[in-house]
């Protein structure tokens, strides 16, 4: 079960969800479909990132891009208190196009910060983002000059994962996470063999083909929940084996449980 207080908070824009939290939870590995940006208020915490094991502290600030596998965890025995922004991957990609007057991939640059004018971005931006009254200009100029402070352009390059084998099943559980799957259909569709498959999509994507589902499985659910969809409804469409189910994955990966999800959503 989650340890501490979570407040989910819709913002001022269509695309952006605030998460303020106060705990000493621990996080299993996983990723999200979003791009996460926040600073630690309280505490400190370790966690590993897509650029290997990091600590921060009171007044950092942390990122994550979509499908960056991470984890985190108190360091020590006090809980740790941060507040994130959660962006849909169109609402950073915009941005880029305005930053960088064209259209390079876009990545969030480093997973902590130790940049006092950064963190002021990111308190100045969630502050103006939650408040209601705040008008549209002023959000957007504070949004944007938050993501020139911490994106970094890039150099487009071909995707070599696409076309190979481990993209192929990667693909597959992307494509429908709520049906069945056997180790045998995944090393069929890959052609490699069962242990090979296992061994090399977790080197590649930094989880195993299993937790790579349950973790596409908890995104599909969280968007029906969102979508209005009644909790063990959205348990069952999202290929779990019923609500409970859900519950423990759901709660593991974002430390709050679907209801209380359900509840900020009302």
């Amino acid at each position: 079960m989650a340890t501490g207080r979570f407040q989910i908070v819709r913002t001022g824009i269509d695309g952006i969800e605030a998460v303020m939290a106060d705990s000493r939870h621990s996080f299993a590995r996983h990723t999200h479909d979003t791009y996460g940006i926040g600073v630690v208020e309280r505490g400190a915490q370790v966690s590993a990132s897509g650029r290997g094991m990091v600590e921060a502290e009171a007044g950092n600030t942390i990122t994550v891009n979509p499908g960056e596998v991470h984890d985190g965890a108190p360091l020590g025995d006090a809980p740790r208190a941060w507040r994130m922004l959660y962006l849909q991957p169109a609402i950073v990609a915009a941005a880029a196009q305005d930053i960088f007057e064209g259209g390079p991939r876009e990545e969030f640059h480093a997973p902590v910060l130790d940049d006092r004018r950064i963190a002021g971005l990111v308190s100045a931006t969630l502050a103006i983002l939650l408040d209601r009254h705040a008008a549209r200009l002023g959000r957007d100029e504070r949004l944007l000059l938050l993501l020139a402070a911490v994106l970094r352009e890039q150099t487009p390059h071909e995707n070599s994962l696409a076309a190979s084998p481990i993209g192929r099943v990667r693909d597959r559980l992307d494509g429908d996470p709520a049906s069945a799957v056997t180790l045998e259909d995944l090393a069929a569709e890959s052609g490699l063999g069962r242990f090979r498959l296992v061994r090399d999509f977790a080197r590649i994507t930094g989880l195993t083909p299993h937790a790579y589902l349950l973790q596409r499985r908890t995104e599909l659910a969280r968007r029906l929940i969102a979508a209005g969809r009644p909790l063990a409804e959205a348990a069952v469409e999202a290929g779990f084996a019923d609500q409970s189910h859900m519950t423990r994955n759901f709660t593991r990966r974002y430390g709050y449980t679907p209801g209380a999800y359900l509840a900020a959503r009302a």
